[in-house]
């Protein structure tokens, strides 16, 4: 039967009466007894302690909410109506969230209080289950009692595919349908027309819009260009597929499918008519492209770059304007916090010195596409029509833009003298979560971490038998934008000088409402027009003449390339060293940074297609489509060009530790995003880190430490409030609301500058009143510095480029409420530029001019102390307005991380922390 997890510190989500109602039916009640999951058969033998296993214990993972995913229409019904949860739906949801207020007290003895024991295989007396899915002899899938997760043992490796299969399917089926429907933009025909799910489904068709025969060229050519290891791949793949088919029958025939079926009407909770598709082998290349283009490509924002770069030449002049420009950009600023610090330079993206080819826009001509066409019913309305863009930013746009962090230390500073990693990818907060864990053994196969649902053919971020790995989102530059010239009428363009016709790509949706989706009947054609440059993004025109944008992505038609590089990774004849690592790594064409830990050593890999480009591209903005400026050797046919070589690629070996956070790879190395300046999240950990290393002696327990007091700390009040308040305290405070707010500012500072609960539980922050303050004055005083000096215009396309904010509570910055991942994007980097500048202290890398008083200190003080006064009379209602979850003015609700809803059954919100989504704690004792 289902149960409920222990209630740790977990608050529930508000009830829908629709569903309450549902429940109340008499139909449906009489069918509870009868869809609940059936239990699988109790192992009667034990499973041995792992021979392979060289971590000595010392191993430990976590993934909220917990592994299982799926839950029948009965259980859905239960969790809506009353909070039960599925068994293993969110046991993993509590120890996580308790590492907030427990870090302080660690040990290593205690980690796992927090974590999950991640060694290879089930003690006997931890069995849950087993079973041979399918009647099969080859495989066996163990659960262990304490969160469910797969362990999954083939004797042949068709077997362990298919078991990989089969567990992925009872763990997250919906969810894999969910986004090979995402991927192929034909959600709102399978969930539903909401406005989410029109946003999802907008934002993924606008960047990937394949066709059914792109899908399977991208196989074809995957396989053809791999060898042995390609056509072992896509053994694998079949296989896999085969395992996930095998559950939907059985799951179909026994009744215990996912309940997201009956609710969305794909089948009938009575009869049982209706069908659940099955996957196919380009399925796999549509949710690949999903989890690409959430996590791993870089680039794009050339439009958006020009329009910006325009306004500061027309403000400033060209000269001028650009030197602006470029000191906001922050391509290599020699102030950035880095993964590789030990010099080293890996030039990429640099600016040219005579940038050749450049196609800005006139200014005021840049339109945006249109991607919707056709709307009728509630499509039509004008609800729909502005509010998609904004759901999806809601659900899928946390993932989007906070991804992951790692703290890795060489064991020569180390208690031990093994080296230890606490590192993993940040992925937002889902239920149920896009990752699942797992473990397979079988030929050619040794590993256990987390895969993406449905891609879980490999573990794509875990440990091997004696080593580990894992990656954060690098976001280098792999997209260019092209101006094609257009001929003829809007849909022709000039192709090395023929004219010639853009490729039309649609996909019609229609939907109805349904039990999960009561949107009204509705339906609209979205329409993608391809050059061999890539989709249009944009129309203008430049110097007169009318182009079109295009983006051309280096992953693009390639999604499933990274398949052989994940292979590598399991293979236990493959990884025996940082070097293996390195060169598996090398075959994932997304843009990550790749972290790697054994007993003995530390590496670290930036993975990526980076397109060599034409001598005097500048990446930043767009050119002209024409063969002086295309990548060296492209051919549009496959979308294939010459890369940089591997050693281009920042990479290293045993530095003495490494951290990343999303920051700037090494010296030299511009990613694509901006914001890689003096203040970046980075910096949290690398302060912290390398206090650890000076002092040596680390341990698990220490590190940890590091990352969960990194995860609490406001990076603004950290990094950029006490030079602040340095400004404002160089002469006395005389006004009382102004002494009032800094004297808490300052207390907070003193108190270490975190967004602590009170007590475990409290729901209040230590320091409340100085958060809010904080909350509120940064926008204001952000607006009151800076756009005096810009300009209305070229303040605003500036925080285009960049958000101001990306504070934890709702509304204060593009990530949304509830996300968990802040201060990733931030203009702090330039308040602390611009204020040390005018305290007269050292700046390398500054801006170009003096921005807070027009450089004058006393003027500035005079803003800081007027935008304070105006924050510390904001109410928490007015700073913490409320949503459908929190009541306005409640701090702590407003920063708390909610798992975001892709199927039925919900969970409660937990207390902020800033820390990836999976997690690995890791020491080796020994190596092969």
């Amino acid at each position: 039967m289902p149960r409920r997890t222990p209630h740790i510190a977990l608050v529930r989500l508000r009830t829908s009466r629709r569903f309450t109602r549902f429940l109340k039916t008499a139909a449906i009640c009489v069918l509870v007894g009868g869809l609940l999951s059936p239990l699988t058969q109790t192992a009667s033998a034990a499973e041995a302690t792992a021979s392979n296993d060289y971590c000595g214990g010392q191993c430990s993972d976590i993934l909220p909410p917990g592994e299982n995913g799926n839950a029948t229409l009965a259980q859905i019904l239960l969790n809506q109506a009353f909070g039960t949860q599925p068994s293993h739906a969110e046991d993993q949801l509590g120890p996580y969230a308790n590492l907030a207020t427990g870090y302080s007290g660690l040990t290593d003895a205690t980690i796992n209080n927090f974590f999950n024991d991640s060694s290879f295989g089930v003690p006997s007396d931890q069995v849950a289950s087993t079973e041979k899915p399918n009647g099969r002899g080859d495989v066996t899938i163990v659960r262990d009692k304490k969160t469910g997760v797969p362990h999954i043992t083939g004797t042949t490796r068709y077997g362990t595919e298919f078991g990989a299969g089969y567990a992925a399917a009872e763990d997250r089926l919906w969810l894999m349908d969910v986004f090979r429907h995402v991927g192929r933009g034909q959600l709102t025909s399978f969930a539903g027309g909401a406005a989410a799910n029109q946003g999802l489904e907008q934002q993924f068709y606008r960047n990937a819009p394949y066709t059914e025969a792109d899908l399977q060229a991208q196989i074809d050519r995957a396989v053809a260009t791999n060898g042995a290891r390609g056509q072992q791949a896509m053994a694998d793949a079949n296989a896999y597929l085969d395992g996930i088919n095998s559950y939907i029958d059985a799951s179909d025939s026994g009744r215990y499918f996912p309940g997201e079926y009956d609710l969305t009407g794909h089948k009938n909770a009575v009869t049982n008519a209706g069908t659940i598709d099955h996957f196919k082998i380009t399925d796999l290349v549509a949710l690949a492209s999903v989890i690409g283009s959430l996590f791993g490509s870089g680039g794009g924002g050339e439009v958006n770059n020009a329009v910006s770069l325009l306004a500061a030449q027309q403000k400033y002049g060209v000269e001028e304007g650009t030197k602006v420009w470029e000191s906001f950009r922050e391509r290599n600023d020699p102030e950035a916090v880095l993964t590789v610090h030990d010099g080293e330079s890996f030039p990429y993206g640099a600016k040219p010195a005579d940038a050749k080819g450049e196609a800005l826009p006139d200014p005021g001509s840049v339109t945006q596409e249109p991607l919707v066409y056709d709307r009728t019913g509630s499509a039509a309305t004008t609800a729909a029509k502005s509010t998609s863009a904004t759901a999806a930013n809601a659900t899928l746009s946390s993932a989007r833009r906070g991804m992951s962090n790692a703290l890795v230390v060489s064991g020569k500073y180390t208690a031990s003298g093994h080296p230890i990693a606490v590192f993993g990818p940040q992925t937002g907060y889902f239920a149920p979560q896009l990752l699942m864990l797992q473990e397979i053994q079988g030929p050619g196969i040794s590993a256990r971490g987390a895969s993406f649902a449905g891609l879980s053919m490999y573990v794509e971020l875990g440990r091997g038998q004696d080593y580990s790995w894992s990656a954060t989102t690098s976001g280098q530059d792999i997209i260019d934008t092209y101006a094609v010239e257009l001929c003829q009428d809007d849909y022709h363009y000039l192709y090395h000088g023929t004219c010639t016709a853009m490729d039309e790509v649609e996909q019609k949706n229609s939907w109805s409402p349904t039990l999960a989706d009561g949107t009204a009947a509705g339906s609209y054609t979205m329409r993608v027009w391809r050059t061999k440059y890539g989709p249009v993004q944009y129309r203008a025109t430049v110097g007169g003449k009318k182009v079109a944008y295009t983006t051309l992505r280096s992953s693009y038609l390639h999604e499933a390339d990274s398949i052989i590089g994940f292979q590598m990774l399991n293979d236990p004849d493959f990884v025996k060293g940082p070097k293996d690592f390195q060169s598996a790594a090398q075959h994932i064409n997304y843009t990550f940074n790749w972290f790697y830990a054994d007993s003995q050593h530390t590496a670290y890999y930036n993975s990526g297609d980076n397109p060599v480009r034409a001598a005097g591209v500048d990446a930043e903005f767009p050119v002209w489509a024409q063969p002086a400026y295309e990548w060296q050797n492209w051919d549009p046919a496959t979308n294939t060009s010459d890369y940089t070589p591997a050693s281009a690629h920042p990479n290293s070996v045993d530095q003495d530790y490494y951290v990343s956070w999303n920051n700037k790879q090494a010296k030299d190395y511009t990613t694509a995003s901006w914001g890689d300046g003096s203040v970046h999240r980075g910096n949290l950990l690398d302060d912290r880190v390398k206090k650890l290393v000076a002092a040596g002696g680390v341990t698990r327990t220490k590190l940890v430490q590091a990352m969960a007091d990194a995860a609490l700390a406001d990076l603004r009040a950290e990094d950029v409030l006490p030079k602040l308040l340095k400004v404002i305290n160089s002469a006395a405070v005389s006004d009382p609301t102004a002494a009032d707010a800094v004297n808490k500012l300052q207390a907070w500072v003193t108190a270490g500058a975190k967004r602590t609960e009170t007590s475990a539980g409290s729901k209040t922050y230590a320091n409340a009143d100085a958060i809010r303050i904080l909350d509120a004055w940064w926008p204001l005083l952000v607006k009151a510095e800076f756009e005096p000096g810009l300009g209305s215009d070229l303040y605003t396309d500036l925080t285009d480029n960049l958000s101001v904010d990306e504070a934890p509570s709702a509304g204060h910055g593009p990530t949304g409420s509830h996300a968990g991942s802040s201060f990733q994007y931030g203009w702090w980097s330039y308040v602390d530029k611009d204020i040390r500048s005018v305290l007269g202290e050292n700046v390398q890398g500054g801006l170009a001019e003096k921005y807070c008083g027009g450089g004058d200190l006393g003027s500035c003080r005079d803003i800081l102390i007027s935008t304070l006064k105006q924050a510390a009379g904001m109410t928490a209602a007015q700073v913490y307005p409320g949503d459908s979850l929190c009541s306005a003015g409640d701090q702590w609700c407003a920063d708390s991380i909610v798992q975001r809803t892709l199927g039925g059954i919900k969970h409660g919100n937990i207390s902020w922390q800033n820390r990836p989504t999976f997690q690995q704690v890791v020491e080796y004792t020994s190596h092969r």
